[in-house]
């Protein structure tokens, strides 16, 4: 693997037996890194989101049994 930084990007190279769904699991965490670096969410926010997301998702899965 070589890394190599030029005047305005960072350039990996892997070789070409290298997993692709690994590669794009690297790609994913880089994007997320990227689109949240700025942001100033706490991480109890997020989980309190996700909470409020499930439990109304399982309310709406629970009805649906019923009928």
């Amino acid at each position: 693997m070589i890394i190599e930084r030029t005047s305005n990007e960072i350039i990996f190279r892997f070789p070409g037996n290298m997993n692709l769904d690994d590669l794009q699991d690297l790609t994913d965490l880089f994007e997320y890194k990227e689109l949240t670096k700025i942001s100033e969410t706490k991480q109890k926010d997020v989980d309190d989101l996700v909470k409020t997301i499930k439990k109304g998702r399982w309310e709406r899965t629970r009805q649906q049994f019923d009928q």
